[in-house]
């Protein structure tokens, strides 16, 4: 017999796994998203009084060609990015009908994520002793910063740029004799996305074998302590605090980001040997610098590595980056390019591994095609992709609440109005729009193209 259009589909490595994403921001909403990639049904939950910060606030990024449209809480590219994929239910967990719907929910689902500081999910009696009770086997993920413990930090608040300070990260951070600094985009956040897959799939594993569930509670700062573990066995074992080097390294020289061909764009290199150092001397048409004695050894070069700074700055800035990157790569060094944002849409390899995907949505949406970061691996059984848009805010109430929970049609319209549902949120406002030529003039944006759309094939 010829097997139906869905028997002849590669099985998903998630497929018949329900999660409840009850989380903001990006760490768990974005492993939700993958999850959902992954063929997992995920329910992203907000509360009508509490959308997801990615929808209201600053993180919101930007909107479709500026446009707030008629619903502006449903455009924002961050929201769009983190929750493809998924389902979206409100539910008002400071009531106590909202409560009781999240632990029918619980009853019929295989895993639970939140975020919330330790005390909020204890007073409302859905910790995980509680939701245990409820269904013996569910995975319970928690995300907060420092943990779930007697710890002195437990009960803080926290977000990924402030736990790069607590997990010693941005004293490694910067440029020699100046201040501690930040990295430019907020790691933690997705070192704890990857931590919650693998801890996601070993907890499911785990189960499978034994029947039971268990609590996975993660605290942030340790997934940026792992993430600096050369530094801590340097301080164990050598007693050497680190510090802030820059572009430079330890045992490497010359290693750095220089200009290239254009405004703002650059190179970066890293040499490892004296045969390396030779031929990036033949390169530049300056053997005589692989036989001066500032330069001949690794020692040497680090300690005038300002010199040799100048001297390669002054090759690079009249060169293409790409050109540089396949020269220095062809004389044995490692070497690549910096790309932009805009780079990346464009750049060959980036296409070739299909790494950004398009997602077309319902017209109604008034969203068109657009373009979003898929996975950074792919799998030769299972053919993964971004399996639908993120949902429109309460889009699946209604479905959600009869079909899984068999709400009748009478309870179902006074959760409406008494808004422990809603389709709107009664918080929250728009973020200021600012003329994309504007955002250039204030260097929020490095460049504008208003045809952007036609040059990657969206319109």
């Amino acid at each position: 017999m010829a097997q139906s259009a869905a028997q002849s589909e590669p099985q998903l490595p998630l497929d018949g796994i329900r999660i409840l994403d009850s989380t903001y921001v990006f760490a768990l909403p974005y492993a939700g998203g993958l999850m959902a990639d992954f063929g997992a049904e995920v329910i992203k939950i907000e509360g009508p009084g509490h959308p997801d910060t990615t929808r209201t606030a600053g993180l919101a990024g930007s909107y479709p060609e500026n446009d707030l449209g008629v619903d502006w809480w449903n455009r924002p590219s961050t929201y769009n990015l983190m929750h493809r994929g998924k389902r979206s239910l409100t539910l008002d967990l400071t009531s106590e009908r909202g409560r009781d719907l999240f632990r029918e929910l619980v009853k019929v689902s295989d895993v639970v994520m939140e975020n919330f500081t330790p005390r909020v999910m204890r007073r409302w009696e859905l910790d995980y002793p509680n939701l245990r009770k409820i269904k013996p086997d569910i995975v319970m993920v928690s995300n907060t910063g420092y943990g779930h413990s007697d710890g002195p930090y437990s009960g803080y608040p926290a977000q990924a740029t402030t736990l790069e300070g607590t997990h010693g990260h941005c004293w490694i951070t910067g440029y020699q004799d100046e201040t501690p600094a930040k990295a430019g985009a907020s790691f933690v956040d997705f070192l704890s996305t990857w931590t919650t897959l693998f801890a996601v799939g070993a907890a499911l594993r785990y189960r499978n074998i034994t029947g039971k569930g268990q609590w996975v509670d993660i605290g942030m700062y340790q997934a940026g302590v792992m993430f600096m573990s050369e530094y801590l066995v340097d301080a164990v074992a050598n007693g050497r605090d680190g510090g802030r080097i820059g572009n430079r390294h330890p045992y490497r020289a010359p290693q750095g980001c220089y200009p290239a061909l254009g405004a703002d764009q650059w190179i970066t290199l890293s040499v490892g040997s004296d045969e390396q150092w030779q031929a990036l001397c033949r390169l530049m048409g300056q053997e005589e610098l692989g036989r001066d004695p500032r330069f001949v050894s690794v020692l040497s070069r680090q300690r005038n590595h300002d010199q040799l700074d100048e001297i390669i700055s002054s090759w690079t800035t009249g060169l293409d980056k790409y050109d540089l990157m396949h020269q220095l790569q062809g004389a044995g060094i490692a070497a690549g390019p910096v790309l932009t944002g805009k780079d990346i849409h464009f750049d060959p390899h980036y296409q070739s591994r299909n790494f950004l995907e398009r997602v077309t949505y319902p017209e109604d949406r008034n969203m068109g095609t657009r373009l979003f970061m898929g996975r950074p691996y792919k799998f030769s059984k299972t053919p993964l992709k971004i399996r639908g848009p993120a949902p429109s805010y309460g889009q699946d109430n209604e479905r959600l609440l009869k079909e899984l929970l068999g709400v009748d049609d009478t309870s179902y319209q006074a959760l409406v109005e008494d808004v422990v549902v809603a389709t709107v949120p009664t918080t929250g406002n728009p973020v200021h729009r600012i003329p994309q030529e504007q955002m250039v003039e204030l260097g929020l944006l490095s460049e504008y193209d208003p045809d952007y759309r036609e040059r990657l094939g969206l319109s």
